[in-house]
């Protein structure tokens, strides 16, 4: 029987070890679609994963990686025929189910995205978990009525993977960006992308006011705790943030200034659960509202064996843009 490469993650009593190996199909989870892995991404998620930092993994053993690209090679789903190129993000795919580090994937056939035309399995990884949740964080503060001449609009963490998508799109959209970033070094990076200005994250670091000067007409964080506090502080009225991640804190020490007194929404971004509706509209947008030689220019490719390596470089901020895996046949 043919094997296969993978990264699998195992737990023994209370040893958890991560290993490469060689799997069968006969090792992967039950679902109606088969697929052969072009390429995976490498998200935060992954980085607690591949290092055993945090409980993402909540069953043994697993292949870890969130998100996947690649051609169906079995179906017996009426949604999806050999030969079709799908993308999958979320769904607890790479921490409650096998995920995209391996050769071969089986999964069910409802978490699936057929691939925009326009775009590659290696283009849908470059995007990855990280390009859908931006998207989604842009269509959330669209949908709130958030227009290009409304004023600047912040993105923290810009030089990761979220931000920098972020900031990658909504340039292309026409809106003036200010980006925050903790690496001063990455000022040109940012710039090319789109930024107009960035400024060190640690101007965000202190213990928020409960209402600051109105600077930004709205915002994109990544960070959670004093970070988002001073931010929504700063949002000007009737403005709105899309808050996605916890790369400060999970903490969030703010009053209800903002909200009750200048109408400042705050939006959750959940890109693990999204329903397809949306999850659909924010691909669609992702085909024509991102640049893709942009996203060339913020994607590094690494090989399978490098992943290890890769993981702690995302959990110690090392890492810029967003970092693919091209996965071995």
């Amino acid at each position: 029987m043919n094997t296969f490469p993978a990264w699998l993650v195992t737990k023994s009593d209370d040893a958890i070890s991560v290993s490469r190996t060689d799997l069968t199909t006969q090792d992967l989870m039950e679902g109606d679609v088969t697929i052969q892995v072009d390429y995976s991404g490498l998200n935060y998620k992954d980085g607690l994963a591949m290092t055993k930092s945090a409980m993402v993994i909540k069953n043994y053993p697993l292949i870890p990686g969130i998100d996947l690209a690649g051609t169906v090679i079995q179906s017996d789903s009426e949604k999806f025929k050999s030969g079709d190129k799908v993308v999958l993000t979320g769904y607890g795919v790479g921490e409650k189910f096998n995920g995209g580090y391996t050769g071969i994937a089986r999964v069910n056939s409802e978490w699936l995205v057929a691939l925009p035309d326009n775009m590659t399995t290696r283009q849908a990884m470059a995007i990855g978990t990280a390009g859908f949740t931006a998207m989604l964080c842009v269509l959330a503060l669209q949908n709130h009525g958030i227009k290009a001449d409304d004023g600047d609009i912040l993105i923290t963490g810009a030089a990761g993977g979220v931000g920098s998508i972020a900031l990658s799109v909504m340039h292309k959209l026409g809106y003036t960006i200010t980006a925050t970033t903790g690496r001063m070094q990455e000022a040109d990076y940012l710039h090319q992308l789109g930024a107009n200005d960035v400024i060190d994250r640690h101007e965000f670091a202190g213990k928020a006011r409960p209402l600051a000067k109105e600077r930004w007409a709205a915002a994109i964080d990544v960070a959670g705790g004093f970070t988002l506090a001073n931010v929504l502080s700063q949002i000007k009225t009737h403005g709105a943030v899309a808050a996605c991640g916890l790369a400060e804190s999970m903490d969030l020490p703010t009053s209800v200034a903002p909200f009750i007194l200048r109408g400042v929404a705050l939006y959750g971004i959940d890109s693990v659960y999204c329903p397809m509706p949306k999850r659909l509209d924010a691909w669609n947008r992702l085909a024509t509202d991102l640049d893709l030689a942009a996203l060339e220019s913020m994607t590094t490719e690494i090989e399978f064996d490098k992943i290890p390596e890769a993981a702690t470089a995302i959990l110690k901020g090392q890492i810029r843009g967003r970092t693919i895996v091209k996965v071995p046949q």
